[in-house]
């Protein structure tokens, strides 16, 4: 199954000399603890289309965490980092559209790159909207007309329709980055030597991704078994009743709901833990789930649950893998990451793995060179491999299709 978009490139918007918006996804893990940055890959891959505009005014936008986390931070560390990876200084403006942001932008002179602060700061970004909409966001409005065009290489952000994603594609000339192109080319690589069996191990925290992408991967046959690891395999143990104890999450019997239906949909597909690892005076404890005591919280998968869904992994012909097993940041409960992703890497299958957090554990285990295909995408990843229509890609097909008329 070959995933194809119709979209621009840079070259078709002729950026030589013009001012052009660079929508990329400079999103990266930080240490709680000291705030600073903790793996720079999407700054690196970031760099590669910047530097291609290197005869243009080039503004940088992206956002940085989620509002209310530790990790909702100014990008002036990015601003950095990203002059590092281009060999050049990157000016920062702690403004998003308001006079000083606009002023800068204006100044530029070709070959100048401008980082502007974390999106998110401007509430209409934490919001989707319809394209047309999104295209009336104070944010849209105030910014478009200092650009010529805009370059859209956010494929991480490519599930989500806010404004910076979908409302400057409806005003502007707008083309796929250097990133888009890469991705999509790899997964075509990929999908066409993949094969069954197929088996999806998801992870991590964002629930509300993986939860609308199980349906259409069991049904577009990407999801023969799916091993549950992180929240949502929590959501799923309270939903099987295996758990009582409440999460404390928004929208949490929403999401209970949804995996009940879930399992009683597809009985045979999903793999829960069997043991989990939490904390106790700071060191790993491994109990079997149905010991887990009131207020324990599960920070990682336990060593019997690993060895059950390795063996699964080793015996796979294509493994796709999305978010940490567990709280991999703390060393205490590294293992469930270390282990899938060393099964993963040794596993005769076609290996996938997607996220941020993942590809910097793959860096720190020394194992990213054995996986087939690693991207930064997290969520956006796994809904285009379910099939679905994504923001971004829609945004660059129109575009493609108003500049052909």
């Amino acid at each position: 199954m070959e995933m194809t978009t119709k979209m621009l490139t840079i070259e078709d918007i002729e950026p030589e000399g013009k001012t052009i918006l660079a929508r990329v996804d400079l999103n990266t893990p930080v240490d709680p603890k000291t705030g600073k940055l903790m793996d720079l890959n999407r700054i690196a891959e970031a760099s590669v289309t910047i530097r291609d505009l290197k005869n243009s005014k080039v503004v940088v936008a992206s956002h940085q965490g989620r509002v209310g986390r530790d990790d909702f931070i100014s990008l002036e560390q990015h601003a950095e980092a990203l002059s590092k990876y281009l060999g050049y200084k990157v000016k920062f403006v702690d403004d998003i559209f308001g006079p000083t942001a606009r002023e800068q932008i204006d100044s530029l002179s070709d070959g100048e790159v401008l980082l502007l602060d974390n999106l998110r700061l401007a509430a209409e970004e934490n919001n989707e909207f319809t394209p047309a909409d999104a295209a009336k966001t104070i944010l849209v409005q105030r910014l478009y007309k200092h650009f010529d065009a805009c370059v859209l290489d956010a494929f991480p952000t490519a599930h989500r329709s806010c404004p910076s994603i979908v409302g400057f594609a409806e005003l502007l000339p707008a083309c796929g980055g250097r990133l888009v192109a890469k991705e999509l080319k790899a997964l075509n690589r990929i999908l066409t030597i993949a094969k069954g069996l197929y088996t999806t191990v998801l992870g991590g925290a964002k629930i509300s991704d993986r939860l609308e992408a199980i349906d259409t991967l069991i049904e577009n046959k990407r999801a023969d078994k799916v091993l549950l690891t992180g929240l949502v395999a929590n959501i799923f143990l309270q939903a099987s009743g295996r758990i009582s104890d409440p999460l404390g999450l928004q929208d949490e019997d929403r999401y209970v709901r949804k995996a009940e239906k879930l399992l009683s949909n597809y009985p045979d597909i999903f793999e829960m833990p069997v043991d989990v690892a939490v904390e106790t005076s700071g060191s790993r404890l491994e109990v079997a789930v149905e010991d887990l005591e009131p207020g324990q919280k599960i920070m990682d998968i336990g060593s019997a649950t690993i060895d059950h869904y390795s063996r699964l992994i080793r015996s796979s012909g294509t493994v796709f893998m999305s978010g940490p097993p567990g709280l991999f940041e703390n060393s205490a409960f590294t293992k469930g990451t270390e282990e899938l992703l060393r099964a993963m890497a040794s596993s005769l299958g076609t290996t996938i793995v997607s996220g941020g957090h993942l590809s910097a554990a793959l860096e720190r285990f020394g194992i990213k060179g054995w996986i087939d295909y690693v991207s930064t995408a997290g969520g956006a990843l796994v809904l285009f491999l379910a099939g679905k229509n994504l923001p971004l890609f829609e945004a660059l097909d129109k575009a493609a299709r108003r500049m052909k008329k």
